[in-house]
């Protein structure tokens, strides 16, 4: 298996290199030109780029700004190289949380399998970077390390790794959650030094509004996505809707910080990881790459017949099976229809479910004991500096 693995491995790395070089990576190109928007002092938020908007922060621009200079097919070839690394690193990081050993060659193989990861190389996203820089520092939170410079990179390029933030404080991780937030103030003051006008007008009005991206598209795999396409657009999506993504981040990251309190970090991380794409207004596909963590979880947990389905679901990927190019007569309720096209946000509730009922399971085996002199071994409270 490890020989299959490994020649797969090779082709799937080679495939990269040259699409990389061959194919014109829409949100790469738009990163691209988001560096040159800045150098050149032109309107970042007030302009489309390739005929879409710039939809992340003004750091993600900034540090753009270098690749900016460069030829834009090499600029391509050495982001998709370094988000390669980014997701080796992830994987390696994702299961040495675990302790599961499973050959890291067919770790590789099957994981670049996976539309998140394949959909991010194909537009050239960010999404590997962030999964890499959050699962680094919360290895480090893991081990009783000092932490929080990962996560506030990854909330300063976009805002949804914050929710790693909230899990530092409801863990008593106070200096790392300080460290996180000092870290994020510190990359988006020197965003808003070298693009001040721009800034403004992102913090001010840019950041909240969705009426840039196309929230009904199919790609979109939140529960506002799902709630768009069934009422057949955001108009009829009201205020409302607040309670929902509210109501999920409270009960997602308690029960992440549940989990923490046990000592098992590698479920907390994943499940607050879910919580974050279910609490966003905007979770592409592409976004779903912490799929990555939840199955490192499964495996280690020996749910084989549950990791092969969310892993055979990832990979198939048929939400892209149901009409999807956005015209409204495409939406609406279908009995069979609608659970394929909201795949994702299914799998996404139901891992969190079925980790709450694991947390049960757990509780209420602890009650049961007979011998009052086993107990379940807890992590030390941590000080106020976050530490063991």
């Amino acid at each position: 298996m490890k020989r299959w693995a490994s020649l797969l491995l090779i082709l799937e790395i080679l495939g990269v290199a040259v699409f990389s070089i061959a194919y014109d990576s829409l949100d790469f190109r738009i990163y691209w030109l988001g560096g040159r928007a800045i150098t050149d002092g032109d309107d970042l938020y007030q302009v489309q780029l390739a005929d879409h908007w710039f939809t992340n922060t003004p750091f993600m621009a900034a540090l753009f700004t270098p690749l900016a200079e460069m030829p834009l097919v090499l600029a391509r070839l050495l982001w998709q190289s370094a988000s390669l690394a980014a997701f080796i690193w992830a994987c390696r990081t994702a299961f040495q949380l675990t302790g599961r050993s499973i050959p890291f060659v067919v770790v590789l193989a099957s994981g670049l399998l996976l539309e998140p990861v394949w959909h991010t190389f194909f537009l050239g996203q960010v999404n590997l970077f962030l999964l890499a820089l959050v699962l680094a520092d919360m290895h480090r939170v893991a081990q009783g390390r000092p932490a929080g410079i990962g996560i506030g990179i990854a909330t300063a390029i976009k805002l949804t790794p914050a929710v790693f933030v909230v899990l530092l404080l409801l863990t008593r991780r106070t200096r790392d959650a300080a460290t996180a937030t000092a870290t994020f103030a510190v990359c988006t003051l020197l965003a808003h030094a070298i693009a001040p006008d721009a800034s403004r007008l992102y913090w001010l009005h840019t950041f909240y509004d969705t009426s840039r991206v196309g929230v009904p598209y199919i790609s979109n795999q939140s529960p506002l996505g799902a709630l768009t396409r069934i009422l057949r657009g955001t108009t009829e999506v009201g205020d409302w809707y607040a309670a929902i993504p509210l109501t999920i981040g409270i009960l997602g990251l308690a029960l992440a910080a549940a989990w923490a309190h046990r000592g098992d970090w590698p479920v907390a991380i994943a499940v607050t990881g879910v919580t974050g794409l279910l609490v966003s207004p905007v979770s592409w596909a592409h976004h779903w790459v912490w799929i990555v963590p939840a199955l490192a979880v499964l495996l280690r947990d020996g749910n084989r017949r549950t990791a092969l389905a969310a892993y055979v679901l990832f990979v198939l990927s048929p939400l892209w099976w149901t009409p999807h190019n956005g015209h409204p007569l495409q939406y609406g309720f279908h009995l069979f229809l609608t659970p394929i096209a909201n795949c994702y946000l299914l799998a996404g509730v139901g891992f969190l479910v079925h980790m709450a009922v694991r947390l049960r399971g757990q509780d209420d085996a602890s009650t049961t004991t007979k011998d009052p002199s086993i107990r379940r071994s807890r992590p030390s409270a941590p000080d106020s500096t976050g530490r063991r």
